[in-house]
């Protein structure tokens, strides 16, 4: 090679776009893989395949769901994070490994903050409900009767360190009652506790307690977002007697530690046009599920907001893993 023709061609390099920026350009051109960190057929896993299914009808590549359950979903999380940062490999999941882990566990084989936020793509409210032999009505009644029954009050969760067992004890913490945690392997037999009349309330979402509280099996005394809701106009929100109160259900889509804004970008802008699509809206609120869809800033910032608010409250309540 000459001279001329290799001066030539480091020129050439050198003002040419580097690779990595064109194999963004050209995404998604091969199988994107959505890991679920829980076993099929529940929400959680349900959400992100009605997502797959119209993503891989926009872009012609298959979106594909990958179930890795365990270690309270942090199994799933590390799977994600050790992937290529290429977007090809993408984590679907509620709460607990993004904002609840990393303050509850001792040690995690992944950074949570690493993560590169996609999208908030679903908020799930929660409810505080008693069994109806409570002698209360409201939630002022309920910490009345709480107060004046220190340590009697039993509540039940879905298991330590989840988002419901945590709800309880901010609510207790800002309330300044002290109640009993009952914890269960999963909503459904907290829940049949609690209708069983075994333990006193619990706090539970939308789609399980609604119907039941129409039945009038259980009594709603509030709603733990910032505002009521729809459904239950006529129940108060937490936040009404304790401003600045905040706890909602919801799921959430990120990307490998390392991958490119340009990607992220991307994926948060389809997935909030496939949300906005009608049939897709209200398969979702079939499911009591209010579909979001954040851009990757927004995630961000709730990500964030939502790992401080739970590790103070890990830390102020002594919550440990059993």
């Amino acid at each position: 090679m000459s001279k001329l023709t290799a001066c030539l061609l480091v020129a050439m390099l050198a003002i040419a776009e580097p690779w990595p920026a064109s194999a963004q350009a050209e995404y998604p051109n091969r199988t994107i893989k959505f890991v679920v960190p829980i076993p099929p057929g529940v929400v959680a896993d349900t959400l992100p395949r009605i997502i797959a299914e119209k993503l891989s009808a926009q872009w012609g590549q298959p979106v594909i769901i990958e179930n890795r359950p365990g270690a309270a979903l942090n199994l799933g999380a590390e799977v994600v994070a050790k992937a290529s940062p290429d977007g090809y490999t993408l984590l679907a999941t509620p709460q607990g490994p993004l904002v609840i882990s990393q303050s509850f566990f001792p040690k995690l084989g992944f950074d949570p903050s690493a993560f590169v936020p996609v999208s908030i793509y679903a908020e799930l409210p929660y409810l505080v409900v008693v069994n109806p032999k409570v002698p209360a009505s409201t939630l002022q009644e309920l910490i009345a009767y709480a107060k004046a029954n220190p340590g009697k009050v039993n509540y039940a969760s879905s298991g330590v360190g989840s988002s419901l067992h945590l709800t309880i004890e901010m609510l207790a913490g800002t309330a300044g009652i002290r109640v009993v945690h009952v914890p269960y392997q999963g909503a459904a037999p907290a829940l049949n506790d609690v209708l069983a009349g075994h333990v006193e309330m619990m706090i539970d979402n939308l789609g399980n307690s609604l119907p039941l509280a129409r039945e009038g099996k259980l009594k709603v005394l509030a709603v733990t977002g910032a505002t009521r809701i729809p459904e239950l106009p006529d129940v108060p929100a937490v936040a009404e007697l304790y401003p600045g109160f905040f706890s909602t259900g919801w799921y959430a889509v990120v990307a490998p530690p390392k991958t490119p804004e340009t990607i992220a970008t991307k994926l948060s802008r389809a997935i909030a046009e496939t949300l906005k699509l009608p049939d897709i809206a209200k398969r979702f609120r079939d499911l009591a599920i209010t579909p979001t869809g954040t851009t990757s800033a927004e995630a961000a910032a709730f990500l964030r907001q939502e790992a401080a608010r739970w590790r103070q409250v890990i830390v102020s309540r002594g919550i440990k893993p059993d």
